[in-house]
């Protein structure tokens, strides 16, 4: 099998790689991990579908809450990403697991501030949104429980952004597998009660998530300590200054993305219970197709912090077309997809034919936004790489609030036009965010650019 393996895809022979096999061998993983990841979320979506459109709709807005919340240590762990790359590629080792266990500590205070208030206020927020009594009754246990054991899931995503930087994304590709096969096998017997535990519902989806993710995480910290990427001792508030200088552009981005998001889905929510379930079904679906060009992004901020540390500015923009092409060969392939077949992967989630049928439509408007957000990804994640944290947030604000939020409050709350069209805005949000990021991109001179 092996032999096989390499025969197929020579890129994972232990030969000198070429900027194309370095390219592969740091997105391949990195794309397998955040499929895994997200496929975390989608088996719930999948496993309390059998329970109703309310389970489905309780679940995606407790998932979304913690999305939102996790912006501020996505922006941690792209700084800490950012300023590792650049220290590994100018050969500072030490100061890079310095930097690594500043990163983990600081993260430890934060998740500890967080995870009381998301578990206790999390199930209002919920309310506010205009969830119905059903749903909310479902969605604030499944907040309280996840929230409440937040530092697992902070703690997979520091430990894999420090292993990013260090060129090691195969370490946390295995911590995630390994969280979705404890996931799998503790999810459905918690949520139906089968294997003579009791039907949680719900709740025994978040309990599976909390389990699955404390395995994960132990498994990923005993690897960075084994392998010496982790040096824990007293904060160095010079290399945090600098993680925070490129992270907290990065943890606003993601504020803007993800609060416009909660807006843009409490418009969806006004379309009914049927239609948010349909909204979010096709939400895990779509998730899938961001995975490639999520890996490829995370490789071009990768190989672009590396490169710049270096001082190989060739290699820098050599790297980001490698992923590029990459990004698009694989997204426009997802695309064919969702236009031709998008009934057949609605069909695995639910029986409900309400559903299956705007579902489609939604996975028929998702086809469309594949190659912008192709081409967003890998921009956005050079330019990270580069430091270029602010423009990035910059563009993702406006784009997301004087684009997609304003557009689609219009299409519904206002002009109360068809659901599709409000699904539709979105794809011009993604369309001028391209363009903006790619213009961006060739503007800057990578020459000199530090962090």
């Amino acid at each position: 099998m092996s032999s096989l393996l390499r025969r197929i895809f020579p890129c994972l022979d232990n030969k000198p790689a070429s900027i194309r096999c370095t390219v592969f061998r740091l997105s391949l993983p990195v794309l397998l991990s955040s499929l895994f990841q997200r496929l975390v979320g989608i088996v719930d979506i999948f496993l309390t579908g059998g329970l109703g459109a309310s389970a489905i709709a309780a679940t995606g807005l407790g998932q979304l809450l913690i999305y939102c919340t996790m912006t501020i240590f996505w922006g941690l762990a792209t700084g800490t990403t950012v300023v590792i790359a650049h220290r590994t590629g100018a050969g500072r080792h030490e100061e890079a697991r310095r930097a690594a266990g500043t990163a983990v500590l600081f993260c430890l205070g934060l998740t500890a501030m967080v995870s009381l208030a998301g578990a206790y206020g999390g199930g209002e927020l919920v309310r506010l949104m205009g969830a119905a009594p059903e749903v909310l009754q479902l969605a604030d246990e499944y907040i309280r429980l996840v929230f409440l054991w937040l530092v697992w899931t902070t703690g997979v995503n520091i430990l894999s952004a420090i292993m990013h930087g260090v060129g090691d994304t195969r370490t946390p590709m295995e911590g995630i597998l390994l969280v979705n096969i404890l996931h799998v096998l503790l999810a459905w017997p918690l949520i139906y009660g089968t294997l003579g535990l009791p039907a949680l519902g719900v709740k025994g989806a978040a309990i599976a998530i909390n389990l699955s993710e404390f395995i994960g995480c132990s498994y990923l910290l005993w690897q960075a300590f084994r392998k010496g990427y982790l040096q824990i001792g007293l904060p160095d508030r010079e290399l945090f200054a600098r993680i925070w200088q490129v992270g907290w552009p990065v943890a606003l981005e993601r504020v803007a993305q993800q609060s416009g998001q909660l807006v843009y889905s409490s418009v969806i929510i006004a379309y009914g219970t049927t239609a948010y379930a349909a909204h979010q079904i096709g939400l895990s679906i779509e998730s899938l197709s961001f995975m490639p060009g999520a890996g490829m992004g995370i490789a071009a901020a990768t190989l672009m912090g590396q490169s710049l540390g270096a001082r190989k500015y060739q290699r820098a923009h050599a790297s980001h077309k490698e992923a590029m092409r990459l990004a698009l060969m694989v997204m426009g392939g997802m695309a064919l997809i969702f236009l031709f077949i998008p009934q057949y992967l609605v069909a695995l989630f639910t029986s409900d034919p309400e559903v299956i049928r705007q579902g489609t439509v939604f996975l028929r408007i998702v086809a469309f936004a594949q190659i912008p957000l192709a081409l967003s990804f890998v921009y956005a994640g050079s330019l990270r790489g580069a430091g270029d944290t602010f423009y990035v947030f910059i563009v993702t604000l406006v784009t997301m609030w004087g684009v997609r939020v304003l557009l689609a409050w219009i299409a519904g709350p206002v002009l109360h036009l068809s659901l599709y069209v409000v699904w539709g805005v979105f794809l011009v949000d993604w369309y001028v965010r391209a363009a903006a990021f790619g213009w961006r991109y060739h503007k800057r001179d990578l020459h000199g650019m530090s962090v």
